[in-house]
């Protein structure tokens, strides 16, 4: 029985107190304990550990309060699991060194056995259930399509993702394909999380901000909407297509529980995009932890003032920053929790 169901309740539309908070990447670099562990293992062994995963996923729960638990991984597992191989350099980020160019490359990656080759991300939501006994619910997460294609097709981070899109739109048959594997693995491996113990998923398109809206409609929306509608019976669903106000109102009518979405869309934008059907994530700017706390307070009420507290999820627009003082995030989610009380 969970103790704190607040992030559920809101997902479901159900009546709350207030609105629940949580952070994306509130496992990680701003938290002290996080940089010793960093210290002391590279990135993939923490992720493919469940003991220094589930330690991890732990300290924001512990050390700021939040109303969730997210576990840690990273959506570039995917990459993995289907055959590439994939670096990661702290500070530099993530490298594939064989780039997805040909039809060969699409053929030769597996798509199957999800749940084994990522068995370690399963035996960390396990763990991690059993540790958090109730307190908070457990969320868990994968990339979405479109931003798995942009780091397979261009082999590191991008500003302009110039490969990813001219591969999608020089030959969206094959663009199509790739999507379409990714999106069949993910699948099988959001199903195998919530098996393992996420009460909740939620599918990161942290690059679906670099299509225009009708590419979004044809190289990222459909394949959102597919893993939504298959994993609609198993937990709830959030979709986190960073950058893509313009298809809150489609969003809305789909499978999905919940939407996030970013600092660049107005409350008012997205209530009136989304007519109350679905509940709203976010989407306090990141850069305004740095502000002095009492600032970062009222910026926190006039947020929740404009959204409203039912159908809400208070949280940031894109993932908290390393250079956050802990004191600052932990006043985030005090501010919320103090919200009407």
């Amino acid at each position: 029985m969970l103790k704190n169901d607040l992030l559920l309740k809101a997902l479901r539309g159900e009546q709350v107190s207030r609105p629940p908070v949580w952070m994306m990447r509130q496992a990680g670099r701003y938290l002290p304990d996080y940089i010793k562990l960093r210290e002391q293992y590279d990135f993939f062994t923490r992720v493919q550990t469940p003991e220094l995963a589930t330690a991890i996923t732990l300290q924001p729960v512990d050390q700021v309060g939040v109303d969730a638990a997210i576990i840690f991984s990273d959506i570039l597992v995917i990459p993995q699991a289907m055959g590439l191989e994939v670096t990661l350099e702290e500070g530099k980020g993530p490298f594939l060194p064989h780039t997805i160019k040909t039809q060969a490359d699409i053929d030769a990656l597996i798509t199957t056995s999800a749940e084994e080759s990522l068995h370690y991300v399963m035996s960390a939501l396990q763990l991690t259930k059993k540790e958090l006994n109730g307190r908070v619910p457990l969320i868990g997460f994968a990339g979405a399509p479109w931003t798995i294609l942009c780091y397979m097709v261009e082999g590191k981070g991008s500003k302009t993702w110039d490969k990813a899109k001219q591969f999608a739109y020089t030959q969206p048959l094959l663009a199509h394909l790739l999507l379409q594997k990714i999106t069949s693995i993910t699948i099988a491996y959001l199903k195998a999380q919530v098996k393992a113990g996420a009460d909740t998923v939620q599918v990161f398109d942290s690059w679906a901000g670099s299509l225009s809206p009708a590419d979004f409609k044809t190289f990222a929306q459909p394949y959102l909407f597919q893993i939504a509608d298959a994993l609609k019976d198993d937990a709830p669903v959030i979709l986190f297509p960073k950058g893509s106000w313009y298809a809150l109102k489609d969003i809305s009518n789909s499978s999905a529980a919940g939407v996030g979405i970013d600092w660049c869309v107005s409350p008012q934008m997205a209530r009136t995009f989304t007519q109350n059907k679905i509940t709203i994530q976010g989407n306090f700017d990141p850069a305004k932890l740095l502000a002095p706390v009492p600032e970062i307070k009222k910026a926190v009420k006039e947020m929740i003032d404009a959204f409203g507290t039912q159908r809400y999820i208070a949280n940031l627009g894109h993932g908290i920053t390393p250079n956050v003082p802990v004191d600052h995030a932990k006043a985030f989610v005090e501010a919320v929790k103090e919200y009407g009380a």
